[in-house]
């Protein structure tokens, strides 16, 4: 039987953590049987830093009137980065930027076949439901017409960034110009149609409560159960092969130097938003466990509601390589990328990047019993 809402809301406050992790890592294992965890070699590349969206959780981003902060990767830029990455047994770019006011389908369309052109056997997971919203309306297309061009360019996958939570009352105050909630799963139900593979996130930690942390699951659940049969994206094919959602990661949001965590210190957030800890402004805010127990509580209240998304990551970046291998016995099977490069969360004060990339990762998922194996972004051997 699902978990319902009210069922998953209970579990998450009330279950004690050691049998909370159980019963997700029994789930784990009737999704991937024994004691594999998949890693990923690939590097997240932040394409320019310019950004309408506003988001008060970030410090990586520059808006357009800021030329002195303001860059954009020339294509030779690309070139070394993807030279270092193919050394270390890398094939993918993470390919990330922001709204940008000026970049239109045109703009990524020729970005895209440049970089397939230098390294036809380059893999691009790129943008995100943001990137592709924004993109759309400045070139006044549809959601399921910039994805065909885009995929037609180059791009192989799409990645689940932008989610943070997805409930309106979070979104209208963290990121002001960044598309809905609705829009962020129109644009993956979209993508799901045309058969492409795609990830899920979940940015907590914030102004959001529990319910809506559990809002989210099931939204994403939903939007999965309604992913098409290979059969209508592709005549001929398994029906069981449209993954929709391939894999789901959260991650504590990083506050450090933000707007967000200054409004809060000068006690300047407006009437009814509240960071976690204080009196919510409806229902009860997200309890503050310690860190690590949080992490470890999310990561398997979302293996258990998300019953048709066969992978759960742990998002080691962010909460350190302790808890993210603490998480291999709370339902999670995969361990992420190697990140070769990240920008954005470091900006926010997360500074866990691995000192010998593979072979450290490798060898700490050995030490928690399991066998490492390297996959690509649709979780098949490399």
């Amino acid at each position: 039987m699902r978990l319902t809402k009210e069922e998953a809301l209970r579990l998450y406050r009330e279950a004690p953590l050691e049998e909370l992790c159980d019963r997700a890592q029994a789930g784990r294992y009737q999704h991937v049987p024994g004691r594999r965890v998949s890693y990923q070699i690939d590097r997240n590349v932040n394409y320019t830093n310019v950004c309408l969206s506003g988001c008060k959780f970030c410090n990586f981003h520059c808006r357009p009137d800021e030329p002195e902060k303001a860059y954009t990767l020339a294509f030779e830029d690309y070139l070394p980065k993807i030279a270092e990455m193919k050394a270390l047994g890398g094939d993918q770019l993470l390919l990330q930027g922001g709204l940008h006011p000026k970049y239109d389908i045109n703009w990524y369309e020729t970005l895209f076949r440049r970089l397939k052109e230098a390294e036809p056997s380059l893999r691009l997971n790129a943008l995100g439901p943001p990137e592709i919203a924004h993109i759309a309306r400045i070139s006044r297309l549809s959601y399921h017409d910039v994805l065909v061009r885009l995929r037609a360019a180059g791009l192989d996958t799409l990645p689940g960034a932008g989610a943070e939570i997805l409930c309106d009352r979070v979104r209208k105050f963290l990121s002001p110009a960044k598309p809905t909630a609705q829009q962020w799963l129109d644009v993956m139900g979209e993508a799901h149609r045309l058969g492409m593979s795609t990830t899920a996130t979940m940015v907590y930690g914030h102004i959001e409560t529990l319910e809506e942390r559990i809002d989210h699951l099931l939204a994403l659940r939903a939007l999965q159960d309604a992913r098409p049969s290979a059969k209508d994206v592709i005549p001929g094919s398994d029906p069981e092969s449209v993954p929709g959602f391939r894999a789901f990661i959260c991650w504590p949001m990083q506050l450090a130097g933000t707007e967000l965590e200054r409004l809060a210190a000068e006690d300047r957030l407006p009437a009814g938003i509240t960071l976690p800890g204080e009196p919510a402004w409806k229902a009860e805010p997200a309890r503050r466990w310690p860190a690590d127990e949080e992490f470890l509580r999310t990561v398997a209240i979302a293996r258990l509601v998300l019953d048709n998304v066969d992978h759960i990551q742990a998002s080691w970046l962010t909460v350190g390589l302790e808890t993210g291998l603490r998480a291999l016995e709370a339902g999670a099977d995969d361990m992420g990328s190697i990140m070769i490069e990240e920008n954005v969360v470091s900006a926010a004060g997360s500074h866990n990047l691995l000192s010998d990339g593979e072979r450290t990762l490798r060898a700490a998922i050995t030490s928690a019993g399991f066998e490492p194996w390297l996959r690509d972004q649709e979780y098949r051997p490399r």
